[in-house]
């Protein structure tokens, strides 16, 4: 079972780019790059519920299990 991260998606639909979501919620750029790769092998669950948030999203857009 493998967890795909659509936070690159995400941002491109919604017109924000990775610093734009850094500055919105605090996180690093080098945090949020990570996020939108596609070698995402951890991530707290607190990161994803603040990106969620700052999104108006609901978790299970933001994370598909594969």
């Amino acid at each position: 079972m493998a967890i795909r991260i659509k936070l690159r998606e995400i941002l491109e639909q919604k017109g924000i780019t990775q610093r734009e979501l850094a500055r919105l919620t605090g996180l690093r750029a080098s945090t949020v790059n990570h996020l939108c790769s596609e070698k995402v092998d951890r991530v707290y669950l607190e990161t994803l519920e603040l990106i969620c948030k700052t999104l108006n999203i609901p978790i299970e857009q933001l994370i598909e299990v594969e």
